[in-house]
């Protein structure tokens, strides 16, 4: 079942941005249409929209060669009960805070106080989850995450002072490239580039958890940093060689699991089997083996041996556990 319509997928939003003007021209619409669509859509969606023989008369041509919107108002959105049930489960997430104001929450709150929501979050039973998850209400967090976020937006330097993971306080200037959330952790983090003067001298993943102080330098990074480049830099250099088996799902759940992580895929015909080899950001292997782990016998560590080594010691570890458990019961 899907919870929200089509017709508010890519293609409604390019049209109903365009209508929301009286007036437009050709010109606006292909740019629209580049900024607002996939990459292909500028191949067709022009012709859509722009009245000739293929177009969904949405627009009439003036006198002037201009295009004239064929409604009097611009299109609004009706949301289902089912679409304000799902919304009004995702302003009860506590990491909605991170994004939203108050003043925002609170008026969306109360156009939505009659309806039930969709789901909550005694609805899910999450394992192989860490306990110390960040503190998403706290008022310093909100305000160094959104002041984070906007300098990755704005490609702004900042200045960050933080605890790191082995209790040492550091400070620098900074310039933000990309946040990301760890399911795992269930924490936010922030890569970034060490800038001193002007000139990027190493790069990092600081937790958002961690900064105790962010200053906006009030300065742009104006130097191209290549995100591939970035990436490639934390990337292993021995990739992680898992076979997985299809028992289970194995071979489906592995694949969305990882579904964001660069890797190369040779199946056997005969067994069903995959073998996977699987890059990650070194920082993250402990992250990425507990991952692995999780699959329990559908898969298999073939390599590196250093990461089968650890693997092997963690099982062990965990088998110990589970023996003091039963002889204490």
């Amino acid at each position: 079942m899907n919870i929200f319509s089509e017709i508010y997928g890519t293609y409604f939003r390019a049209a109903a941005k365009l209508l929301e003007k009286e007036v437009t021209d050709e010109k606006t619409v292909r740019e629209t249409v580049q900024r607002e669509g996939f990459r292909d859509s500028v191949l067709f969606l022009p012709q859509k929209l722009i009245p000739g023989s293929e177009d969904w008369g949405l627009f009439r041509r003036t006198s002037d060669g201009r295009l004239r919107r064929i409604t009097r108002k611009p299109p609004v959105r009706v949301l289902t009960k089912l679409q304000k049930m799902w919304l009004k489960s995702k302003l009860n997430d506590p990491r909605i805070r991170l994004f939203m104001d108050n003043e925002t929450l609170d008026k969306l709150n109360d156009r939505l106080a009659d309806i039930r929501p969709l789901y909550t979050s005694g609805h899910f039973r999450i394992t192989d989850r860490f306990r110390d998850s960040d503190d998403y209400s706290n008022a310093d967090y909100i305000s160094h995450f959104r002041a984070i976020l906007e300098a990755v937006k704005r490609r702004r330097i900042v200045y960050i002072e933080f605890v790191s993971g082995h209790g040492k306080r550091m400070s620098g200037k900074f310039v933000p490239l990309k946040m990301e959330y760890s399911p795992k952790n269930e924490k936010f983090r922030v890569y970034c580039c060490l800038i001193r003067n002007d000139k990027v001298i190493n790069n990092g993943i600081i937790n958002i958890g961690r900064i105790t102080r962010v200053i906006d330098t009030g300065r742009i990074f104006r130097t191209q940093v290549s995100m591939d480049e970035y990436f490639s830099s934390r990337k292993c250099s021995t990739p992680a060689v898992i076979r997985v088996t299809p028992e289970r799902n194995g071979v489906e759940r592995f694949m969305l699991e990882f579904a964001s992580y660069e890797k190369h895929t040779v199946r056997d015909l005969e067994t069903g089997e995959y073998t996977v080899e699987l890059w990650y950001d070194q920082q993250d292997e402990t992250e990425v083996l507990i991952r692995l782990l999780s699959f329990g016998p559908v898969i298999e560590i073939l390599g590196p041996q250093h990461l089968r080594e650890q693997a092997k010691e963690r099982v062990k570890r965990q088998a110990e556990l589970l023996k003091k458990y039963r002889e204490g019961t």
